[in-house]
């Protein structure tokens, strides 16, 4: 026996059992379309997964690790405990071994709460107002005094307790101090409503006067304003007395009969402040939203003037600052600050805070303040605020799940990144990350890729292993690993010029620029320059501008890209026509649901603090739909086979012969070309990646009528060879007429544009400028910012 031999047979002898356990070992997957697929994972390494959006990743990921390691933690809390938690079913997979508490940080975006900002969502808010509860002066109260989502309260009256065997009524008075401003109710914004968009003066409210979403004459709303008896239905509005006219609008909500139904009355604009003003406008349904924009104008509260605070929580100050200042500074500035308070009393408070302000700065957001609304951070931004409370930990041993965590982020911050996943693992933690750029794959310990393509063509591993072993795969990751965008030999002209004059959104320094049009303008820039406070802000809300943003796409387990895009209305039409019924039996939501199911195609079993079950319908078999509406055909086909079809084929079957349907064939097409052709029109949203999710929205606002469209960050989840084809989409919307302004990071999309505006030269009040104007070849040579830097090196100029 050699002495290699010999060593390693004696290391073998004397391992522990409990260090044998190297390995999170997953076999036989099989979540959405996963195909009962086999990975050993190392731990205390940095994994990354690749593959085409919509090949699994999550699936395998998210969908079967991390959930069921957050299953198995929350079986071990009392059953009581549970009862208050989301149950979760045990993932589709024959083993699990050797699992670690997960920790997830994904990309989804904020709730988008109005009274929630960075600094609630992260804590530091909570230890800015003990700190000032403690050391302002003059001295207001407790902590709560300093927040703004407390209201102030008193009260007084008599109580009846027992004492000493005999009831006794007491006078008892209470009073609670809050920093909520009264007037905003800690918004820091009022509204003002636009009658004239609420109603038609002319007519009466019988004849459809009101104009706000949802308030229809034909349900219960029509019973409560006819049987309510403050005004007259019959009469035109402009004729109502002026107690008529403030009851229609302001009145209180009040109790009344109606045809011997005990009801609510609530005059229309209670109305609309408790149904549409209590969530944030990002939040709202897009009909929805676009009223609430159109009929109330935000303006920022006279009295507090947008601190959401108090007076008294803006008097009381430390060192000549209130809290209301403290949340209004750069996060980089106020970390400074705080450092520089000297407090022994509070030794421990300010190191904590101190802490937290400084992983926003070294994860690179340092040009936040803790006052920014947390709905308006972008996904990036979203996931790395998440981050910071993970950041100081002194745990171990941990698996930390991260999705696409380069998001939103320049090739200057992408190795920043880089360095924080790095000292994660450092740390004796996993690390496991679902990544597309090849900047972040380069630093993987150990490759997953799952493919070959997406949808039903994927869910398999085509390569596990090392990154020189990617390379060499010949995979579809493997082969664009390397790719290098070229700068465009020549660039489009310009047709005309979008002019932006004195732009001081966030953290603009009165900028002015030329954005061209008739061409692919790229506006980049290291995160948080200010290119969405630019473009959205002064370009989107234009006349003939569709602005496709960031937000993820709504949906439930019943919505699906026919019902997402449109896409049904037609083809329930074209059903209808043939076989001379109505549209409305081609719904699974409406009167063709299989009765048995409701339409949902399975029956949910709710067991509590149990996982609950779903099971195939019986009667409909999964299809949906009522077995009678199944036997009405359109060119051969029944609805649930039509929605059983994937994009690809659905092209060809409604572009012609007896299934031909123009406006169908019309949505499909642009489902085709934004790269959806794998996808089946009735799969349920929930089911979608982040990636498919983008594409879907993108296809959806392509058929909006505008001559501007503006592109946030649409590379998003997409795979290296998926931004080729958006680049020619990009390429046919331009040949087309349209103007096309892209805010992007990722170089090839820069490579490939024919303008570029650079933001910079840093984040927060060191950015808001413009850096550089001109094309790409011009960018690549001047190299005097940080885009000309990377994007030259990317080009290998």
């Amino acid at each position: 026996m050699s002495t290699a031999t010999e060593q390693q047979a004696a290391t073998t002898a004397d391992l522990h059992a409990a260090d044998s356990h190297d390995l999170i070992r997953v076999h036989g997957a099989r979540e959405n379309n996963l195909k009962d697929i086999s990975v050993e994972l190392p731990k205390r390494r940095l994994t990354v997964f690749t593959g085409v959006s919509g090949s699994g990743k999550s699936s395998l990921v998210f969908g079967t690790i991390a959930a069921e390691s957050q299953r198995l933690i929350n079986e071990t809390y009392s059953t009581f405990v549970q009862g208050f938690m989301p149950s979760l079913g045990r993932p589709d997979v024959d083993v699990l071994d050797g699992l670690t508490t997960a920790i997830i940080v994904d990309q989804e975006r904020m709730g988008a709460n109005p009274r929630s900002t960075v600094g609630t969502v992260t804590d530091a808010n909570a230890m800015l107002r003990i700190l000032f509860s403690r050391l302002g002066d003059p001295h207001i109260g407790s902590a709560q005094a300093f927040s703004f989502n407390v209201a102030s309260i008193s009260g007084a009256g008599a109580v009846t307790i027992e004492k000493a065997g005999q009831t006794v009524k007491e006078r008892r008075e209470f009073s609670i101090t809050g920093g909520m401003c009264p007037r905003c109710e800690g918004r820091g914004a009022v509204n003002d409503f636009d009658l004239t968009q609420l109603y038609d003066e002319n007519k009466s409210i019988n004849e459809g006067a009101l104009t706000i979403p949802g308030y229809s004459l034909d349900g219960w709303m029509g019973r409560i304003l006819r049987g309510c008896g403050f005004f007259d239905c019959d009469k035109p509005i402009k004729s109502f007395t002026k107690k008529q006219l403030q009851d229609l609008l302001y009145k209180e909500p009040t109790k009344i009969k109606v045809e011997g139904i005990n009801l609510t009355y609530s005059g229309l604009v209670p109305g609309i402040q408790k149904s549409f003003l209590s969530k944030d406008v990002d939040a709202m349904q897009p009909h929805i939203r676009a009223f609430v924009e159109r009929a109330i104008t935000f303006t920022t509260c006279p009295e507090c003037e947008g601190t959401r605070l108090t007076e008294a929580a803006r008097s009381s100050k430390i060192k000549g600052i209130s809290i209301a200042d403290c949340c209004a500074m750069q996060i980089s500035d106020l970390a400074v600050w705080v450092r520089d308070l000297k407090e022994p009393s509070l030794a421990p408070l300010l190191k904590s805070l101190g802490e937290t302000l400084d992983s926003f700065v070294e994860i690179g957001l340092g040009y936040l303040s803790l006052d920014r609304p947390s709905g308006t951070l972008s996904g990036g931004e979203a996931q790395r605020t998440k981050m910071i409370r993970h950041l100081g930990s002194s745990l171990t041993d941990v698996t930390y799940v991260f999705d696409e965590p380069t998001i939103g982020l320049h090739p200057h911050d992408i190795a920043r990144m880089n360095e924080l996943l790095l000292a994660l693992r450092d740390k004796g933690n996993t690390v496991l990350v679902v990544e597309h750029k090849p900047e972040a794959i380069a630093i993987a310990d150990h490759v997953v890729d799952l493919g070959p393509r997406a949808g039903s063509g994927g869910g398999e591993v085509v390569f596990e292993g090392s990154l020189e072993g990617l390379r060499a795969s010949g995979t579809l990751t493997g082969r664009h690993l390397d790719d290098k965008a070229a700068v465009k030999p020549s660039v489009r002209k310009s047709t005309g010029t979008l002019e932006i004059r004195n732009a001081s959104t966030h953290n603009l320094q009165d900028v002015s620029v030329d954005i061209p049009l008739g061409v692919l303008c790229v506006v980049t820039g290291v995160a948080g320059s200010g290119k969405s406070s630019l473009i959205h802000g002064s370009v989107a809300k234009r006349e003939g501008v569709v602005a496709i943003d960031q937000g993820a796409i709504k949906g439930s387990r019943r919505s699906n890209p026919a019902t997402y895009t449109g896409l049904l209305e037609p083809i329930r039409k074209a059903f209808a026509k043939v076989n001379g019924v109505k549209p409305a039996l081609f719904s699974a939501n409406s009167e063709g649901a299989c009765p048995n199911c409701n339409g949902a195609g399975v029956i949910y079993t709710d067991l509590a603090i149990m996982a609950g079950v779903s099971t195939p319908c019986e009667l409909c078999e999964g299809r949906r739909f009522d077995a009678s509406v199944l036997e009405y055909k359109l060119g051969g086909r029944d609805i649930a086979e039509v929605l059983a079809m994937p994009v690809s084929e659905a092209v060809e079957f409604f572009a012609s012969g007896d299934g031909k349907v123009p406006a169908a064939h019309k949505i499909l097409e642009r489902l085709d070309a934004v790269g959806l052709g794998y996808l089946t029109i009735g799969q349920p949203l929930t089911t979608l990646s982040g990636g498919e999710r983008q594409r879907l929205k993108l296809a959806t606002h392509m058929g909006e009528k505008g001559g501007v469209y503006i592109l946030d960050e649409p590379t998003t989840g997409l795979h290296l060879a998926d931004v080729e084809q958006l680049l020619g989409l990009l390429d046919h919307l331009v040949d087309s007429g349209k103007s096309v302004i892209v805010i992007e990071h990722h170089q090839a999309v820069m490579a490939h544009a024919d303008w570029i505006v650079d933001l910079g030269p840093g984040a927060g009040h060191d950015g808001g400028t413009v850096v550089f104007e001109g094309t790409p070849a011009e960018l690549v040579t001047d190299r005097s910012t940080l885009t000309g830097k990377h994007l030259a090196e990317y080009v290998g100029a």
